[in-house]
């Protein structure tokens, strides 16, 4: 999520603060929270402290975090109708081809190029080629797999499968600073807060 401007935000100005970060060792700050609403709640005031460099962990989905989080990703649903459009294409044209041209079958005098007959079969492979589209376009657009990540280095993070809540600010935030963003995060309601090196 980016809640800067582009002057505010420049290239020169993310490259100096990764460098700064790569420098330091630092990924960004791991805030462990006890339940959904408390991270809800942290997650908005950070968002409203002006952090844009921000992701939340969850055990299961919390209602309205996507929102204040700013996740608002529209592209899976198109990459599903164009599989869906492709496959349907796709299957009408081999149907086609096969029908009249590769092996060609006058039967009770019907056309060769008898498009009811070739619904079922379209059907099943626009659902086929959508529901692999979906699938491989989630993978893509979430970026799995992901065999390492910073956050994996903070050994308590496994408890976000089960019953933990964690925010993390990266360190290159603009509003990044170590000290006080640490502070921050314990005035927001932390239970605990981790270094989280590269």
């Amino acid at each position: 999520m980016d809640n800067h401007t582009a002057e505010q935000d420049s290239p020169q100005r993310r490259k100096e603060r990764k460098e700064k970060r790569e420098e330091e060792g630092l990924y960004g700050l791991l805030a462990e929270f006890e339940d959904g609403d408390t991270l809800l709640t942290a997650t908005q005031e950070t968002v409203n402290r002006g952090y844009a460099r921000i992701e939340a962990y969850t055990p299961y989905p919390v209602h309205g975090l996507a929102r204040v989080l700013g996740v608002r990703n529209r592209r899976l649903p198109l990459i599903v109708l164009g599989g869906g459009i492709v496959g349907g294409l796709g299957a009408l044209l081999m149907q086609w081809y096969s029908a009249t041209i590769h092996y060609p079958l006058n039967v009770g005098g019907r056309p060769l190029a008898s498009w009811p007959s070739f619904i079922p079969v379209t059907f099943e492979v626009i659902i086929l080629v959508a529901g692999i589209t979906a699938v491989l376009g989630m993978f893509a657009l979430n970026g799995l797999p992901q065999p390492y990540h910073p956050i994996f280095n903070v050994v308590e993070f496994a408890a976000a499968s089960r019953d933990r809540f964690y925010l993390c600010i990266e360190a290159e935030d603009e509003r990044f600073d170590r000290v006080e963003t640490h502070h921050f995060l314990d005035a927001v309601g932390a239970v605990r807060v981790f270094e989280v090196e590269m």
